[in-house]
């Protein structure tokens, strides 16, 4: 359990236990038997159970003809209305209840074709309004009116070429947004991204993508973390079709596809979305102030409801297997955990983890998410989106956590900009770096990221703009001269791989962040005259030789390249030396060492520190003339430790190593004997 692998979780015991109780207690009230019986393949498990899509929503009979189901427990007569009768409600197109809440709508064949518009309108004690189905599974917008409607989606079944690619033990995530791929300003489609992004993602060695966007969503801008229809790809960006191609493609690549998932509540819209959608607020969602999010505007779930969780678990087999994906990120998970929604607080004690604050019901459902999504497919990627540090959020269900695979480590990228903002070069701290880019949980792995879609978006800077200002719009050729932009190159290469090399599990980036993107991300708006001149990737940019950005973007693929070799991420990080004076850090991973020099002018020669005996190999270097560097390290040359302890050498290290280390260097030296 996780409180005899930390002793600060002991005063806890009694609710972590509870937890675990109330997470086996509803799973065994979903299949009817044990966690652990479920294991060993005896009696049900929860994907059979959780099959909501495949009884409510749409759906074509055997015989060809369709048959219609919605629960709407407070509706008093629903009808189907469509193109084909005229959006009128008629008694041939109305539901009839079947017990429960759940009502039903049985139609011959030639009733609905493929293609078709259709809404519900939903009549409830006082009022009715039109409606999209909660288990819609396409949504199309009227680019006149700007309304959806649900449309009729039977073509012939895809053909999956491909299957899923082997687990990786160490997620190398290449995050990005389908509309805003293309250089074009325009929505980009799915097939733009799968012939034009999807080589590119493979060539630099990433070996998952993470897709946002997904679900539908009435507002562009909202990033699609306003969902309003769940079950629904976004038809902005293509087909369902065309989106299974590109999954498809990328796992014939070896590349792995997660979404990025919002369950952590829903648009408040009623004519799009779930809000109010039998006239009641709480159908799906809290009662009163709890059910509104005080902060972004939408309704938040009632996880401690069956019909809530059944639909929102169903959801997850849904995407994972109509679109065979390989996981999700979930998004917005701190919201879900607590009734306050982490908004405003401090969370710098265990007690917060484990008191009243906490919404058990999500905790529970967040489990309940996790076990089916491994049930499903056992080499899946479960990550969870958590600024406020919950423990066990990615330990084991039995040994009383919550069953992530990952969580990210959100506080990485917040340290990178506190330093790069608020401290000069000279002061930044290579101990608190160590400790800040590898303090994580022991029984948890991470997500480490230098930045992500969060800090390219207008109102804050990516790393790059940070460092470099409005220098890049003049000085990035390299034939000019500028120390400034001598700097942000260098750093950029630097806070990346340390990042990276250091990483606790896995390693994010955002989408054209690899070779130092311009320009932020605003999306059309009002405010912009609705133009997509900031929502599109500059990817010619990183194309010349004679612009720094190629080199930028080389440098991140050899990063990855390298780091993929050896099974260099399977062994924990081992600091070496961090030099508060001359502002060094080294440390090894496995049989490689990762040297860095963050000193602005200092350049050290015969600089020692602690290593192991044998023969290191320089085999990557930021300061390589093919990275835009000033070739200070010879690639390929060799360097042999040699009988002596350092004087601060921790117990053991008999051998020193000594190096030279050019400022604002690093670069990585691979043991090649002993």
């Amino acid at each position: 359990m996780l409180y005899d692998k930390d002793q600060w979780l002991k005063p806890f015991k009694a609710a972590i236990d509870t937890r675990k109780k109330q997470i086996l207690t509803t799973f065994e009230a979903y299949t009817g038997n044990t966690l652990e019986e479920s294991a060993k393949a005896r009696g049900r498990r929860l994907t059979d159970v959780m099959n909501n899509h495949l009884f409510y929503g749409l759906h074509k009979t055997a015989d060809g003809s369709w048959v219609f189901r919605e629960w709407a427990s407070n509706a008093n007569r629903i009808y189907l209305i469509c193109e084909g009768n005229n959006w009128k409600r008629t008694s041939a197109y109305e539901l009839k209840p079947i017990g429960g809440g759940t009502w039903e709508l049985k139609l011959p064949a030639m009733f609905l074709s493929h293609g078709e518009l259709y809404k519900l309108f939903i009549e409830w004690p006082g009022g009715g309004g039109e409606r999209l189905p909660a288990y819609c599974t396409r949504a199309v917008q009227d680019p006149e009116t700007k309304m959806f409607c649900a449309q009729v989606w039977d073509p012939q079944p895809y053909q999956w070429r491909n299957s899923r690619p082997a687990k990786s033990a160490n997620p190398l995530i290449y995050e990005c947004h389908i509309g805003m791929s293309s250089e074009e300003e325009k929505v980009a489609s799915f097939e733009d991204f799968r012939r034009d992004v999807l080589p590119h993602i493979a060539a630099l060695g990433y070996n998952t993508i993470q897709i946002m966007a997904l679900q539908e969503h009435p507002y562009y801008g909202s990033f699609g973390y306003q969902v309003s229809n769940f079950y629904a790809l976004s038809s902005r960006f293509g087909t369902p079709e065309e989106f299974k191609a590109l999954v498809d493609d990328a796992h014939g690549r070896g590349i792995a596809v997660i979404m990025d998932i919002v369950h952590s509540h829903s648009v408040d819209n009623e004519a799009e979305g779930l809000s109010m959608f039998d006239g009641r607020e709480d159908i799906y969602f809290y009662k009163g102030p709890q059910g509104r999010h005080p902060a972004w505007g939408s309704r938040c779930f009632d996880y401690g409801k069956d019909e809530t969780k059944y639909f929102l678990l169903s959801n997850c087999k849904f995407w994972m297997e109509e679109y065979n994906l390989d996981g999700f990120r979930f998004d917005g998970v701190t919201s879900m955990l607590y009734w306050d929604h982490g908004l405003g607080k401090d969370f710098n004690g265990y007690a917060s983890y484990f008191d009243k604050g906490v919404d058990d019901n999500a905790v529970t459902y967040l489990a309940m998410a996790n076990i089916l999504i491994h049930e499903i497919d056992p080499g899946a990627i479960s990550i969870a989106e958590d600024v406020s540090g919950m423990a066990g959020l990615a330990a084991p269900i039995k040994d009383g956590g919550v069953g992530f695979d990952y969580r990210m480590a959100m506080g990485i990228a917040d340290h990178w900009i506190k330093w790069i903002k608020e401290k000069s070069d000279e002061q930044w701290s290579p101990g608190e770096m160590w400790y800040e880019l590898t303090n994580k949980r022991a029984d948890e792995k991470t997500i480490s990221y230098a930045e992500c879609h969060d800090q390219a978006l207008v109102g804050d800077k990516t790393i790059i703009f940070r460092l470099i200002d409005k220098e890049m719009y003049f000085s990035m050729n390299k034939g000019s001269q500028s120390l400034i932009v001598d700097r942000g190159v260098a750093l950029h290469k630097m806070i990346r791989l340390v990042t990276l090399a250091t990483c606790g599990g896995g390693y994010l980036t955002f989408m054209g962040n690899e070779f130092g993107h311009p320009e932020w991300i605003d999306f059309p708006r009002e405010g912009n005259n609705w133009s997509y001149k900031h929502a599109r990737r500059l990817w010619s940019l990183s194309r010349p030789d004679y612009l720094r950005y190629k080199y930028l973007q080389d440098f991140d693929g050899a990063m990855i390249s390298l780091i993929k070799a050896d099974g260099i991420l399977g062994q924990a990080p081992e600091l070496l030396r961090a030099d508060e004076q001359k502002n060094v850090l080294i440390f090894r991973r496995g049989d490689y060492i990762f040297a860095f020099n963050f000193n602005p002018s200092g350049s050290w020669t015969d600089y020692g520190f602690p290593a192991p005996r044998g023969t290191w190999e320089v085999v990557l270097s930021s300061d390589d003339v093919s990275f835009d560097g000033f070739g200070r390290i010879k690639p390929g040359e060799k360097h042999t430790s040699v009988k002596g302890a350092q004087p601060d050498a921790h117990k053991g290290a008999e051998y020193t190593l000594k190096l030279y280390l050019p400022s604002r260097c690093c670069f990585v030296l691979k043991e090649v004997n002993r």
